[in-house]
């Protein structure tokens, strides 16, 4: 079959590779009818490159067709239609009982440390081959599926794999109080979402920070005030106060995460890394890697005291200097995490009609085959051309 091969760094290539089989019990093998690159494939891009091998199968966001089925999945059947959830959990061990799918008991990837396995998403995450590709095995199928209904298109759908649940959860985890005001840091694909969520919740207002035209202009269009990083990188804190009475915002949600704009010396050192053989450059990462902590920085200055912080954007630095003073002496929330897929569904899909009013039919701006994957990777990655969400088709 076709698939998406990690091959370097800011090197993706579209390779025939192994078909998947049936391996387990709880396995199944689904036809890809549409995957999307997630900004958080990005990340594999370039800074957490030393965690892939060359051949690694990318992607996080499929949705498709069930083609064959093990001996233990459940009711899940051949034929039906489904979205695949980002991670791999089993659905009745401890944590996911208490909706912590993340953390699955039976899928932790143990010797890296790390919760749930995660298609497509490097040794940190278990090496499972993803869901760019033209077939898919998903371990532990009896849970790790959502069952959709035929008729409308895939994306209709397609974003409960991640964007829908993680924007979800974010909001949740910001805990606006009812005519509070929500910041939004960066509209990519998960934080322009977040602000079409928070906008069926009784917020007062919502504001949205970012630099790129096209997702200024996606945001605004959807009554959004935003603010443009280019105009007011320097007076940002000023701005927003005096959008916010003076005291900030009641929550700030950081969609931004590792690759935050600024933090120069951080940026040199992710490239520094990135560029040393994996045997030494992933241990470096795991003992002393460091974000660009632009957004997080910024999140905590402006939040108002008292408030609360959502962090949806990944980080993946393990010697982060933290601001403690100021987080202590502003007595603000920090709440995090992956986003646990399952939990959010039956909360989300009552909007997924076809009154549309997440938007999410027309949420991807470009629909391309799998074959050009590698031009899509690196429009993304550049932010040019309009590239704010892709989906590809096998």
């Amino acid at each position: 079959m076709k698939a998406v091969t990690w091959q370097g760094t800011r090197n993706v290539s579209v390779e025939e590779v192994p078909d998947p089989r049936i391996e387990q019990p709880t396995d199944a093998i689904i036809k890809i009818t549409s995957t999307a690159i997630c900004g958080s494939d990005l990340h594999l891009y370039e800074p957490l490159g030393p965690f892939m091998k060359p051949g690694d199968v990318l992607g996080h966001e499929p949705m498709g067709v069930v083609e064959e089925v093990g001996s233990s999945v459940g009711d899940l059947k051949v034929g039906d239609r489904v979205v695949i959830p980002f991670q791999i959990s089993c659905g009745s061990c401890v944590p996911c009982g208490q909706g912590l799918m993340t953390q699955c008991d039976t899928t932790q990837v143990r010797e890296q440390g790390t919760g749930a396995a995660i298609f497509g998403y490097s040794e940190l995450y278990g090496s499972v081959p993803g869901g760019q590709a033209e077939y898919l095995r998903v371990p532990q199928a009896q849970f790790t599926h959502i069952k959709v209904p035929e008729g409308p298109s895939d994306d209709r759908f397609l974003y409960l794999s991640d964007v829908l649940p993680t924007a979800w959860q974010g909001v949740e985890y910001a805990a606006v109080p009812d005519g509070g005001t929500l910041l939004v840091l960066g509209l990519g694909p998960i934080g322009d979402m977040a602000c079409r969520v928070a906008q069926q919740r009784p917020i007062g207002k919502i504001i949205a920070v970012d630099l790129v035209p096209e997702r200024l202009e996606r945001a605004r269009a959807r009554g959004i005030e935003v603010i443009d990083l280019r105009e007011h990188g320097d007076d940002l804190r000023d701005v927003v106060l005096s959008m916010t009475d003076g005291r900030g915002p009641d929550s700030v949600l950081d969609a931004v995460g590792l690759e935050a704009h600024g933090s120069p010396v951080a940026k040199v050192m992710q490239k520094m890394t990135g560029l040393l053989p994996s045997a030494i450059s992933a241990p470096m990462m795991k003992t002393a890697g460091i974000d660009r902590l632009g957004a997080l920085y910024t999140a905590i200055d402006l939040v108002r005291r008292g408030g609360t912080v959502s962090l949806s954007g990944v980080y993946g630095g393990m010697a982060d200097p933290m601001p403690m003073m100021r987080m202590f002496d502003k007595q603000i929330q920090l709440r995090m995490g992956q986003a646990n897929v399952k939990r959010w569904v039956d909360d989300i899909l009552p909007l997924l009609t076809d009154d549309d009013p997440l938007g999410v039919d027309d949420f991807a701006t470009h629909h391309l085959p799998l074959d050009q994957a590698p031009m899509a990777y690196d429009r993304f990655q550049k932010k040019a051309d309009g590239h704010v969400k892709v989906v590809l088709k096998p």
